[in-house]
């Protein structure tokens, strides 16, 4: 039998939700899940914006997206089964996670209106 040359480390689950991420942004270091990575992103982003630093506003936008992709890439396919402990879901779609992507701008207005 021929011996492993990994040392017995099996390979990691990156689909985990629960995973942390050590993200090493534009000028700040942030730990925790996709998640509160992608929410702390965020409030970066606001406090940035309502400073009138649109640039680093947008840079943290742009990290923001990054995580809120990794979010999306771990949660099951909209109609995929999902394994709950025995519980049964409605099939009509009641309980599945509603809305949409976040907008990931900092134009002011409304969509019909055109930002100079």
């Amino acid at each position: 039998m021929k011996r492993s040359r990994g040392r017995g480390r099996r390979p990691q689950n990156n689909n985990n939700h629960n995973r942390s991420f050590d993200s090493a942004g534009p000028d700040i270091k942030i730990r925790g899940t996709a998640s509160q990575v992608y929410e702390k992103y965020l409030q970066l982003a606001r406090d940035a914006n309502s400073s009138g630093d649109r640039i680093q506003a947008e840079s943290y936008l742009q990290h923001a997206e990054h995580y809120y992709r990794i979010v999306m890439a771990s949660q099951p396919p909209p109609g995929a089964p999902v394994s709950n402990g025995g519980e049964q879901r409605p099939a009509n779609g009641e309980g599945a996670p509603q809305g949409s992507a976040p907008s990931f701008s900092l134009a002011e207005g409304t969509e019909d209106e055109e930002v100079a």
